[in-house]
């Protein structure tokens, strides 16, 4: 019994030592980051720093770490507010030009933000199961998108009561099943001028017909991403509610930025 009780001991001040030395390594990447830069620091309360463990880091998320210990990857926040302010001033650009940019965020953790934050600039959005073909077959999901809202409108006339109860049962059921999965993209009448994505691995469906069409991308990447096959990629967190939030808000407000008319100079 002595013996036991020694080795929970032991056990007790290893697993302390290890708890003190990652949370050490935390300071030490905060104090050595922070530098009393307000944006840093958000990220830093958001969570945005926690990358995923060594042994699931893509090669490319290398240089953007700061540091490693134990099983904890920890990002390296200046390069993460740089590669955002670059990914900001892109949507910028396209909010000046009119252009549209489809926000893409499948999982849990992301639908939320991603359609709070679409809805808040009548963007289009997927944020569930993306549907293969939505980029690279356009023609044929618009087509679906538009017999959605034809049956919808049909329905909300009355035209629909000329068909008996059950066929009125099936068109029901079949303006509710494409709903739920185009419901999103019903402001999308052409191909985006652009995507922004939670999570590309999740969703290298929609980024590989993105780079098909040759559509440039902004994505919120974790360390387990490939960096290199997105155009503005945003090395942080993408698995923390918290954090997708913050990006996507700083997202919405970039391009809400762009959509602001300066006021006419009088000469």
């Amino acid at each position: 019994m002595v013996i036991v009780s020694w080795l929970l001991v032991i056990c007790g001040l290893l697993l302390a030592a290890k708890s003190a030395k990652l949370l050490a390594l935390m300071d030490s990447a905060k104090s050595t980051q922070t530098a009393n830069d307000p944006i840093i620091d958000a990220l830093f309360a958001v969570g945005a720093h926690f990358g995923y463990r060594r042994s699931r880091r893509h090669p490319s998320a290398a240089p953007v770490i700061f540091g490693v210990k134990g099983t904890v990857e920890i990002f390296d926040l200046e390069k993460t507010k740089s590669a955002l302010a670059a990914a900001e001033d892109f949507v910028t650009g396209l909010a000046k030009a009119g252009k549209t940019i489809l926000f893409v965020g499948g999982k849990k953790e992301a639908a939320e933000a991603i359609v709070s934050g679409a809805t808040a600039l009548g963007m289009p959005f997927v944020a569930s199961r993306w549907i293969g073909g939505t980029l690279t077959n356009f023609g044929q999901i618009r087509g679906r998108v538009d017999r959605m809202l034809d049956l919808r409108a049909k329905r909300e006339k009355g035209e629909l009561a000329k068909y008996t109860k059950k066929e009125r049962l099936l068109i029901d059921r079949d303006i509710a099943r494409s709903e739920e999965l185009f419901g999103g993209i019903v402001p999308l009448a052409a191909l985006p001028a652009a995507l922004f994505v939670i999570d590309p691995r999740a969703e290298e469906t929609a980024m590989r017909e993105a780079r098909k069409q040759k559509i440039p991308m902004a994505a919120l990447a974790n360390s387990d991403c490939d960096m290199s096959a997105i155009t503005y990629p945003i090395p942080g967190n993408d698995a923390s509610r918290a954090s997708i939030k913050f990006f996507v808000d700083r997202i919405v407000s970039a391009y809400q930025a762009g959509k602001i008319i300066p006021p006419a100079v009088i000469s």
